[in-house]
């Protein structure tokens, strides 16, 4: 029991890791003009959350292989969680915007 919780670790660090990086005041985010014109951030949101989602499923990948509604639900929980973060930087945040695209791009990472 002890053994498989180890394995979501590396899922509830990255958890934590996006938290962190989605809430930081933007001004300490680096940003170059070309970066902003290919859309990059939405292409980061998208691996992020597409992470997210693998490290949440590789654990049980051999324990419940044909579990298409398993990793359905991991999915569509991590696309919650994305559009909660976009909720979070609304109403608790004065640095961060809220944006419905990025929502969509964490779906589509998911």
């Amino acid at each position: 029991m002890q053994k498989r919780f180890l394995l979501f670790v590396p899922a509830m660090l990255w958890t934590i890791f996006i938290y962190w990086l989605l809430t930081m005041p933007a001004s300490d985010i680096p940003s170059w003009p070309f970066l902003a014109a290919i859309d990059f951030d939405k292409w980061v949101h998208c691996g992020l959350f597409a992470l997210l989602v693998f490290l949440f499923s590789f654990p049980l990948k051999k324990k419940y292989p044909r579990y298409v509604f398993l990793y359905l639900f991991i999915a569509i929980a991590a696309w919650g969680y994305g559009i909660g973060l976009e909720f979070v930087k609304k109403y608790f945040t004065s640095y961060r915007t809220f944006d419905v695209y990025y929502m969509i791009t964490d779906g589509i990472g998911c």
